[in-house]
């Protein structure tokens, strides 16, 4: 058992110790990080291709489903969630210029139109070309 007296844990709140403390019965092998670290950096390259989660847990040499359980828990989301969230932002860095809605869903890695500018409605509040209009009328 670890020592509480120790003047570190005394600026940790009793959570966080315990956290620390169960962390580290169940941390996971460092090379796992490193693999899914891997996969994340080959999501970050290829955010605007078509990419199948086979291919994103190929990168870190895992199965499909042992991947997933992985990434959730290293990262707290799941890799789809990840992708989506990593296309949202390179689509609003996107849309703050004058590029098309249309091409910015492309460039980010959407195929379909309404499907791209569902997810950027559930993900920020604003339809994308809504969110274009209103960033573009702030640089005027």
């Amino acid at each position: 058992m670890e020592n509480l007296e120790n003047p570190v844990n005394k600026c940790k709140s009793f959570y966080e110790q315990q956290i620390e403390m169960i962390s580290g019965h169940y941390a996971l092998p460092k090379y796992q990080y490193v693999q899914v670290r891997q996969s994340r950096l080959f999501m970050e390259k290829h955010h605007s291709e078509k990419i199948e989660l086979e291919a994103i847990a190929a990168a870190a040499f895992m199965s499909r489903f042992h991947y997933i359980r992985i990434f959730q828990k290293i990262y707290g989301i799941t890799p789809r969630q990840y992708l989506r969230d990593l296309r949202i932002s390179k689509a609003r860095e996107l849309l703050r210029t004058d590029i098309m809605v249309s091409q910015v869903c492309a460039d980010v890695g959407y195929e379909s139109v309404p499907t791209f500018c569902a997810a950027f409605k559930k993900a920020t509040g604003y339809a994308p070309s809504a969110y274009q209009k209103m960033h573009k009328s702030n640089r005027e």
